[in-house]
């Protein structure tokens, strides 16, 4: 039986480095502050960590595993082809592997789920190789934020206290930006005034002629 120093502590306190040097309660909020973290456009891999981000990105079931050894024979947005070796293979089938990606789905938490291949063609795999990268992941490994260059120095005011001052280059580059996911239904119907009215109380959808600087057609919320 193996046992692991990192085994007395939680999944989210075992990805916080340098644990032991840590107030109780400072760890105590980043631990419970990285459950609530949405993923980024890009994801970027930590450049310190503790070693548990692979097996935390494995064990959440959001990236695409191998199942067998084998070598990449077709690759694009939304499917991989693995070639399985031949110790590998079951008697009498063909020894192909057939990854089908997750794009573009909403989670429970409207958030998006998206899975990027990360292996090129003809690369040969091994049995439990990461595959795909899926949402807060990089290369196989959690990503739940961003590789950033940071300074402790007062800037005019503009940081005092808990306040952050970031670059506007970190807003044009999207480090930061993250998707969302909305539902919405809507069953118009015409009633005798021309309105275009919802079932729904209190709101009313009214479709209008756009003008050129607007997509052809337009339907507007009205909340009484």
């Amino acid at each position: 039986m193996d046992v692991s120093t990192q085994q007395v502590v939680s999944v989210g306190a075992s990805l916080i480095p340098f644990l032991e040097h840590d107030d109780a309660n400072r760890a105590l909020m980043g631990a419970n502050m990285q459950r609530q973290a949405v993923p980024t456009l890009r994801a970027d891999k930590p450049l310190v960590g503790t070693g548990m981000e692979r097996a935390v990105a494995v064990d959440s079931g959001v990236t695409a595993v191998a199942k067998r050894g084998g070598v990449v024979q077709y690759v694009d947005a939304s499917r991989i082809v693995i070639k399985v070796n031949e110790d590998e293979m079951y008697p009498g089938e063909a020894g192909i592997d057939i990854y089908n990606l997750t794009k573009y789905t909403r989670s429970n938490q409207n958030t998006c789920i998206n899975q990027m291949p990360c292996v090129s063609l003809g690369e040969p795999v091994e049995r439990g190789d990461v595959l795909a990268d899926g949402p807060s992941t990089d290369l196989g490994e959690l990503a739940l934020g961003q590789n950033m260059r940071v300074a402790f120095m007062p800037w005019n005011g503009y940081n005092f206290e808990d306040s952050i001052l970031v670059s506007e280059r970190v807003v044009q580059e999207d480090r930061f930006t993250t998707s969302t996911f909305r539902n919405w239904r809507v069953c118009p119907v015409t009633p005798s005034w021309g309105q275009k009215r919802s079932p729904l109380t209190s709101r009313t959808w009214v479709k209008l002629r756009s003008p050129n600087w607007m997509n052809p057609v337009s339907f507007i919320l009205v909340r009484k």
